[in-house]
């Protein structure tokens, strides 16, 4: 199945939300990461987010290129052709644009999706992120309405985020922060979507203390029932029909509970990359320990191809990578509910 239509992938959030699951949205970088991801969502029977950060279009655009949007493209365009095989709806995401970013990351990608349509095809990201958080939410919430109506004329979902995902990715390292700033409270929620409310569709990352990268047990308080507060703010207002879909990021090393428990909140998407990028090195290093005799040309020796391939041990990564994808799957209940109709 190619990448799903704005339509199919409106019907997968729909149908999260309804079902009370949600997608694992895992970051890639490479064909060996794009492959795991497809095997395992295909393996899993469910659907699934790819996505690519700003730091990993850079790095797929390779070190002589060097450009995070030309790098995301062509991740994105491997993944088209790719998922061709694969009976199963995927959806393409960006992770984290920030402010300082959209015109030489955002603006650019959005230009070929309005290329693609011109040309009676699909856009080439079925979701983009703005991520304005670390500036006022009233200057956050402007720069994510004329987003939001930029990607609704090209059938794209927008993801805003509004109070701080705690940690560092990709260089931006928000660790400094007072402790407030990674909870979203109820008022910010309804600005939230009174903001957005009839520009078109958008996903919301709502911060109840996550943080990205990994951290030893105990470390990081998430309190899911923030997500459960603001909902109940806005429906309150709004009526049932103005739940919206929410974002777990920095999913890495949660509690199984902690994640059961905001989906009920209403989360359809969480983001997956620390412990899969740990599942595929992991697998690699293992190989270089238990080879590496023939791994290194020790003492005038001359190795052993087989082992010293990058086949040998990518494809152990890729199978990691894999194992660790299906448990996200697992654990947001999404395993066997791909909505894919062949």
């Amino acid at each position: 199945m190619p990448v799903a239509t704005p339509a199919q992938y409106r019907e997968m959030l729909d149908a999260a939300q309804q079902g009370g699951y949600a997608y694992p949205a895992i970051n890639v970088t490479s064909l060996a990461t794009i492959n795991g991801a497809l095997k395992a969502f295909a393996e899993a029977g469910s659907d699934g987010i790819i996505q690519v950060s700003t730091g990993g279009g850079q790095f797929a655009s390779g070190l002589a290129v060097n450009d995070a949007a030309f790098g995301a493209q062509v991740i994105a365009e491997a993944v088209h052709t790719i998922a061709e095989k694969y009976d199963i709806l995927i959806a393409l995401h960006t992770d984290h644009c920030h402010p300082n970013k959209v015109e030489g990351f955002l603006k650019p990608l959005l230009e070929v999706s309005r290329e693609r349509k011109a040309a009676g095809l699909g856009p080439l990201f079925n979701s983009h992120m703005y991520d304005g958080s670390e500036l006022p939410l009233e200057e956050n919430m402007a720069a994510s309405q004329e987003l939001l109506k930029e990607c609704a004329e090209l059938d794209i979902i927008l993801e805003i985020e509004a109070g701080v995902v705690g940690g560092e990715e990709d260089g931006h390292d928000t660790s400094g922060l007072p402790a407030e700033k990674l909870y979203t409270t109820p008022e910010d929620m309804v600005t939230v979507y009174e903001s957005l409310n009839g520009l078109g569709r958008f996903m919301f990352a709502a911060t109840f203390g996550n943080v990205h990268g990994a951290y030893k047990p105990g470390a990081v308080q998430l309190k899911p029932t923030i997500l459960r507060d603001g909902q109940n703010a806005v429906i309150e207002k709004y009526g049932q029909d103005a739940e919206m879909d929410l974002v777990f990021h920095g999913g890495s090393g949660s509690e199984l509970s902690d994640i059961r428990e905001t989906l009920g909140y209403g989360v359809i998407k969480m983001n997956i990359d620390t412990d899969t990028q740990y599942a595929f090195t992991r697998a690699i290093t293992t190989h270089i320990c238990e080879n590496i005799e023939g791994v290194l040309k020790i003492d005038g020796e001359v190795g052993n191809k087989k082992t010293y391939d990058p086949r040998s041990y990518i494809k152990k990564a890729e199978q990691s990578l894999c194992e660790r994808l299906k448990l996200a799957c697992d654990d947001l209940l999404s395993t066997g509910k791909s909505i894919y109709k062949k």
